[in-house]
């Protein structure tokens, strides 16, 4: 089962970091494009100067064959419209999931991304709101400590 935790909104720093074009290669390296840089600012690239963009940490490997693993952090939309397919934080008699959006106008479904987990129907008569939806992934790539 997944959870999420929702952290809280995003705040802009406004810090740039050296961005390296046209990509970094994974196999042989070209000399040629070490010197071809510039700077970009995380807060532009991913759209965290809006107020709605929020940050939830993921509990949980349901959507792990999505690519969001357990203790990732997920950015989360408020404003966007949820579509079916869409990713996003469920709540579902007030406790949050995140979850793929299923099911059609008569019933929503909400989806794992792993075989090991059924799908969860929303009753009639449950409360169920979409908090919101996910947007982006933030994953450290190495553990520090």
């Amino acid at each position: 089962m997944a959870s999420v935790s929702i952290l809280g909104p995003v705040a802009t720093g406004g810090a740039e970091i050296p961005y390296f074009l046209p990509s970094v290669p994974a196999g042989f390296p070209s000399p040629a494009q070490d010197h071809i840089e510039q700077r970009i600012s995380l807060d532009e690239l991913f759209g965290l100067h809006r107020p709605q963009i929020y940050l939830a940490r993921v509990g949980g490997d349901s959507l792990q064959g999505l690519g969001i693993l357990d203790g990732d952090l997920v950015l989360i939309d408020k404003a966007a419209k949820a579509r079916r397919g869409d990713v996003v934080i469920a709540c579902v008699n007030g406790e949050p999931l995140l979850k793929i959006m299923g099911g059609d106008q008569h019933q929503v479904i909400l989806l794992s991304a792993n075989p090991k987990y059924a799908p969860r129907y929303v009753l009639e008569a449950e409360d169920f709101q979409v908090w919101g939806v996910y947007v982006g992934l933030c994953r450290q790539g190495r553990h520090c400590g």
